[in-house]
């Protein structure tokens, strides 16, 4: 992208739907929607061990996005930058609507780590 070689796809073109997507992403992975929400896939979590490196590797895997977010130009316009869904290629969405979803996700994330913690029988 740095480079300025990205070839945008028809749909980040074209896609009339990509201000739909992005405000129907945000609304579900809110930490206070109730609904469960069911990913593709693509996204599904391994089922090996959750090991005690856990936290760690959630940590550098925090790390390793702000690095590539301080590498986008300082000058790139977020809400006018559409990209398309990793999960799922007709979704397309702006890179403010993005950066919302990961920060939203993240907190939901946390959420649910917390309510894990906070259940009896979870070891002190």
């Amino acid at each position: 992208m740095a480079a300025g070689d990205l070839r945008r796809s028809f749909w980040e073109k074209a896609s009339p739907l990509s201000g739909f997507f992005g405000r129907f992403l945000i609304k579900a992975v809110r930490p206070d929607n109730p609904k469960k929400v069911k990913t593709t896939a693509k996204a599904q979590p391994s089922t090996s061990e959750i090991d005690g490196a856990i936290i760690e590797r959630f940590a550098e895997h925090q790390t390793q996005m702000i690095d590539h977010l301080r590498d986008l130009p300082r000058d790139i316009d977020t809400t006018k930058t559409i990209i398309t869904s990793p999960l799922l290629g007709f979704v397309t969405y702006n890179l403010d609507d993005c950066f919302t979803v990961l920060e939203t996700h993240c907190k939901r994330h946390f959420g649910q780590a917390k309510r894990v913690t906070e259940t009896e029988g979870f070891p002190k």
